[in-house]
């Protein structure tokens, strides 16, 4: 059976990416380690659906559909740098979201009751919305205090406000290069201009 691997998400506007590139070039500089997220790939995922037959791929679209059938266009903000588990010991790099946090939060609820009759549960981890800038590579050496230090300096770092007025269902393709994603459909909210179906 052909799978696609999926995941929902919301993009980020231009300047944001801008922004976050910024940010890679100082925090770059200490951290030589890290797999830096391409500009183009950056975006906030809402659910991982990992590998998913290509003949569910058009229910999955439909159910996101009706999930945001309720939820009205928001701005969100992306501030500060952090990093999980933690800054002193970081695995995944990211620029956190301030304003627009909830709506967020309430939308990947909706997103998440929808799929689940399809099979998809809800994640149990706790949420917090964010946008991934970098992975550490395991087995590549220590990326030392100078990363955890910096992470501290940009705490406040602001990456501006983006629009969140829909939502997209991806495919996911690892490269040689590294993951490259297509857009399998564009659902706009409700008083978004439509960018429903295919890019």
């Amino acid at each position: 059976m052909n799978t696609i691997r999926t995941f929902v998400a919301v993009d980020v506007q231009e300047s944001v990416r801008r922004r976050a590139a910024r940010l890679i070039e100082l925090l770059s500089a200490n951290a030589g380690n890290v797999k830096w997220v391409e500009s183009q790939n950056m975006h906030l995922t809402l659910q991982f659906l990992g590998d998913v037959s290509q003949t569910d791929v058009h229910e999955v679209c439909l159910a996101v559909q009706r999930a945001v059938a309720e939820c009205s266009p928001f701005w969100m903000s992306l501030l500060g740098a952090g990093a999980f588990p933690h800054p002193g010991r970081p695995s995944t790099i990211w620029i956190g979201v301030d304003q627009g946090a909830e709506p967020l939060k309430a939308l990947r609820r909706s997103i998440q009751q929808a799929l689940k009759p399809l099979g998809f549960p809800p994640e149990r981890r706790a949420y917090h919305p964010h946008l991934t800038i970098g992975r550490i590579r395991r087995g590549k050496g220590s990326t030392g205090t100078q990363l955890t230090q910096q992470l501290h300096k940009q705490q406040s770092f602001d990456a501006g406000r983006s629009m969140v007025d829909q939502v997209i269902v991806y495919a996911s393709y690892l490269e040689r290069t590294g993951p490259s994603y297509q857009a399998m459909s564009r659902i706009a909210l409700p008083g978004a201009p439509s960018n429903e179906g295919l890019p």
